[in-house]
């Protein structure tokens, strides 16, 4: 399966069950595997025949400024809508982490695959 691969991807996002949570900022990790809609763009070279990167990008800063998120699987959850429902992906895998929120641990997080 071809997809289009952005890693590490950082996003300040209100996220969290706790008091603290809901007023400062954290950030957040994002790995992506997107699935490339066909076969078209190899042969044009089009952006218009893919995936934008960078307006995936803008769109997840979108929706972490939307609101508060409870739990990291909410938003990733949402990533995966997004970039399934918005950009017509065939399938996603998203991996959310929240990082240094735990002593001695590098960050904490969850992956997800959904498919169109």
């Amino acid at each position: 399966m071809d997809s289009i691969l952005v890693r590490d991807l950082r996003i300040e996002v209100l996220i969290g069950i706790h008091k603290r949570e809901r007023h400062v900022a954290q950030a957040v990790s994002i790995d992506l595997d997107i699935g490339i809609p066909g076969t078209t763009v190899f042969a044009s070279d089009k952006v218009a025949d893919t995936i934008d990167y960078e307006q995936v990008a803008l769109g997840i800063q979108k929706l972490a400024a939307s609101g508060h998120f409870k739990l990291v699987e909410t938003f990733a959850d949402r990533i995966a809508r997004l970039i399934i429902d918005d950009f017509k992906s065939p399938w996603v895998k998203v991996s959310a982490a929240k990082i240094g929120i735990l002593p001695n641990a590098k960050f904490v997080g969850v992956s997800i695959e959904r498919k169109r």
